[in-house]
């Protein structure tokens, strides 16, 4: 495994529809771990190949709660309801921080590292994680989506009170 250099905006690859996997491959695998070894070594939630410079639909989610990761293999929006505001951000804009309206409930239909697929359902912080890595995949910024821009500040503030309230 590799942790490999995270594409930062601009970069025509992070614009750019990506192709379709078709081969489940040693390759395959290869590109699966080195992203997850660079998601976590950067600190993210998730990640997609093009953020890696590969025009591949390959995308991962970590929550590291004691559960695997969720490797996506040419994911598919099967079922979406609700809507949602929340901040996100993205390892390819580090310090860019905004509140983005997404589905608040998805089913994804999508392709294990050995090609058989399966089905997820996700809500709230974990559906958020999903459609955003997958937007990557269809060359969408959640820039492009940003309903309003937060600072490091208010995030930090936001954060601050988010622990005062789990303490009580």
């Amino acid at each position: 495994m590799a942790i490999r250099e995270i594409v930062k905006h601009p970069n025509n690859v992070l614009e750019t529809p990506c192709k379709t996997v078709t081969e489940f491959d040693r390759e395959l695998a290869i590109l699966l771990d080195d992203m997850h070894e660079t998601m976590i070594d950067a600190d993210g939630v998730g990640i997609a190949a093009p953020q890696v410079g590969v025009s591949l639909r390959v995308a991962i989610v970590d929550f590291q709660e004691g559960q695997e990761p969720i490797e996506m293999i040419n994911p598919e929006l099967a079922l979406f309801e609700g809507k949602e505001t929340d901040i996100e951000g993205c390892l390819s804009f580090p310090g860019i921080f905004g509140e983005v309206e997404r589905h608040g409930r998805i089913k994804i239909k999508a392709q294990e590292r050995d090609g058989s697929w399966y089905e997820l359902e996700a809500e709230g912080y974990e559906a958020r994680a999903i459609l955003h890595e997958m937007d990557h995949l269809d060359g969408v910024l959640f820039t492009s989506k940003i309903v309003k821009y937060v600072t490091q500040e208010e995030l930090d503030e936001l954060i601050r009170q988010q622990e005062e309230e789990d303490v009580l």
